[in-house]
């Protein structure tokens, strides 16, 4: 079954303008990797060269902001929504 990732607009070019996609994977580096296999160039986009979630990248599995659960390691259970959200700045 796998997991659904919500493809915020900057990267629907990596996704063929698709906003959600199919992933698998039971965790999320798991689940960027199987991103990565299909879209390729998207990974470098969520993850930095340290392989660390970019800063100005939220990532939430389900409800949870995985940076407050356990990063690239946060479970992702088949039937999951994964959304990748850049952050927004302003004043």
């Amino acid at each position: 079954m796998g997991v659904k990732v919500r493809i915020p607009t900057i990267l629907r070019t990596y996704t063929g303008g698709a906003s959600e996609v199919a992933a698998d994977g039971g965790t999320l580096a798991e689940v960027l990797d199987s991103l990565e296999a299909n879209f390729p160039g998207i990974r470098a986009r969520v993850l930095d060269d340290a392989g660390k979630l970019r800063r100005f990248v939220n990532v939430y599995v389900g409800e949870e902001d995985v940076r407050f659960a356990s990063g690239l390691e946060t479970p992702t259970p088949d039937g999951t929504q994964v959304s990748v959200i850049p952050a927004v700045a302003g004043g």
